[in-house]
C-alpha cells in the first residue's frame, strides 16, 4: 500500500507561500490603487526609483521577471509617463529604462506605502526581517542551482 502522506497540502512549502504572496499583494492593492500602480509596476519602479535609469535586461534580473513579463509593464508605465524607453547610444542592443519627471515625483506619494504596509501585518518587525532574510535564502540557494 501507498503511502500519499506527501500528497498532503499541510506538508507542501509551496502552498503556504503561494497564499502568503496572494495575501500581500492584495493587501498593496488600497494602496498602489491610489497611485494608479499594480504590485508588479510598483516593484518595477521601486527599481527604477534606486537607479533612475537602468537597462531592461539588468531590471529583469532584479525583479525576476522574464522579458515576457516585463515588456507589458514597462509598455504600460511608459503609457502613463513614468519612465521611458530608449536605446543606448553606446551599444543599440541594450534598451535602457529611465524614470520620468512624472515617474520621479510618484516617488515622493509612494513614500508612505511601507510604512501603510507594515501596520497591515501581524508580524513583529523582527519576525518579518526573519521571513524575509529565509526567503531570500530560499531564492538565492534556488538561483545557484538554476546556474550551474
Amino acid at each position: 500500500m501507498k503511502n500519499y502522506d506527501a500528497l498532503k497540502l499541510e506538508g507542501q512549502l509551496c502552498f503556504p507561500l503561494y497564499v502568503a504572496s496572494r495575501e500581500i499583494i492584495k493587501k498593496y492593492r488600497p494602496f498602489l490603487e491610489k497611485i494608479d500602480l499594480t504590485y508588479t509596476q510598483y516593484i518595477t519602479m521601486m527599481v527604477l526609483w534606486e537607479n533612475e535609469a537602468i537597462n531592461v535586461k539588468e531590471l529583469g534580473k532584479r525583479l525576476y521577471l522574464d522579458s515576457g513579463t516585463l515588456t507589458p509593464v514597462l509598455k504600460s508605465l511608459e503609457a502613463k509617463g513614468l519612465i521611458k524607453r530608449e536605446r543606448s547610444l553606446a551599444d543599440e542592443r541594450v534598451l535602457l529604462v529611465k524614470v520620468t519627471k512624472k515617474g520621479a515625483e510618484l516617488k515622493d506619494i509612494a513614500i508612505d506605502i511601507p510604512y501603510e504596509m507594515s501596520k497591515c501585518l501581524t508580524m513583529s518587525m523582527e519576525e518579518c526581517a526573519q521571513l524575509y532574510s529565509l526567503l531570500i535564502k530560499f531564492i538565492n540557494t534556488n538561483d545557484q542551482k538554476e546556474a550551474h
